[in-house]
């Protein structure tokens, strides 16, 4: 049963001049009473009869009749409301995300990249009409998931993502990572192109210059976010590894080519972020999905079920059985 409304609701003031009505009808009683001064009026109360007590129950009907009147008026009736809506502006997203090995710097918790995969999953699970494509990168890229809109192929894609210079050589190609995310995306339908770049360092490694790739996201009308993480100073890096094969952590100054970023960005119309903290990770990503909106058309349905006939038949009906009785049963009785 849909929601109750009232159409008119500014009727449901008459409901303050009943405590009038029941005065005036009692008022009017007294006045129609016959009084006669007695020394006793126990001859009287005896002979009252069962009709005589209950007559006053009429005025009752009438002013429950009164109220169905008033409710009527008021026009209550339900409403059942259904929507349908379509994605009119969908989104297509390139996550491009630095895999090097200074994402294991710990200062952020557990690490950068951890810290980075949690943020991205709950990015990914509310961008729910948008399509969605990884690009890792480190010395050099590659496409980790095609742009889709298959949430559960991006999401295990992104849990899986892990620093491993047996498949990638370390280093930071920003420009190599962002020439991959443009290529998966340059030639998407969608009504706008995103590009989330993440890096924690200065661009040391491969053969695109960040600035020239910057330039071919322009022309194709692709915005590019880009993220510096990492904390301000000094922070825990992985410098080697041991003979064991387990990485060595040294006290690093952190460099991010923050100038560089916000070129990037600016070029093409987005904006540069600076995570210095999970909690700031978290923010930036929650900015970001403010600002690229999908544009949803929706259109409402309402169905009304007039409730208004029952109380007139409520009223009518009460009427009527008052004055029946008034003029048949309890006719001539006071």
């Amino acid at each position: 049963m849909g929601k109750v409304t009232f159409l008119n609701p500014e009727f449901l003031w008459l409901f303050l001049v009943l405590p009038l009505a029941m005065a005036w009808l009692f008022y009017k009683r007294n006045q129609l009473s016959a009084t006669l001064k007695m020394s006793s009026l126990e001859p009287f109360k005896q002979n009252r009869t069962f009709l005589a007590k209950v007559k006053p129950f009429l005025n009752i009907l009438r002013l429950i009749a009164l109220s169905s009147i008033i409710i009527a008026l008021a026009r209550p009736r339900s409403v059942d409301v259904t929507s349908k809506s379509k994605t009119t502006k969908g989104i297509d997203i390139v996550m491009a995300i630095d895999v090097s090995s200074s994402m294991l710097a710990n200062d952020l918790k557990p690490n950068r990249l951890q810290a980075l995969k949690k943020v991205a999953t709950t990015f990914i699970q509310d961008r729910i009409n948008d399509r969605i494509g990884l690009v890792v990168y480190a010395g050099e890229s590659y496409t980790r998931t095609p742009v889709t809109s298959d949430k559960a192929i991006i999401l295990q894609s992104l849990k899986t993502v892990e620093y491993d210079d047996s498949i990638i050589a370390d280093g930071t190609g920003i420009g190599v990572g962002l020439a991959t995310a443009i290529n998966r995306i340059k030639d998407s339908k969608a009504k706008s192109r995103i590009i989330i770049l993440l890096t924690d360092g200065v661009n040391n490694s491969g053969t695109i210059d960040p600035r020239t790739a910057a330039e071919i996201a322009k022309e194709y009308g692709i915005k590019v976010y880009t993220i510096g993480i990492g904390t301000n100073g000094k922070a825990m890096f992985p410098v080697a590894k041991d003979a064991n094969g387990k990485l060595v952590f040294r006290m690093m100054p952190v460099e991010i080519d923050e100038k560089l970023m916000q070129e990037i960005a600016k070029k093409t119309d987005a904006k540069y972020f600076r995570a210095t903290s999970n909690q700031k990770l978290q923010a930036i990503y929650n900015e970001i999905n403010k600002l690229e909106t999908t544009e949803i058309d929706e259109k409402k349905f309402y169905n009304y079920d007039e409730k208004y006939k029952i109380f007139v038949l409520i009223a009518f009906g009460l009427l009527g059985i008052e004055i029946l009785l008034r003029n048949t049963v309890f006719r001539g009785i006071v």
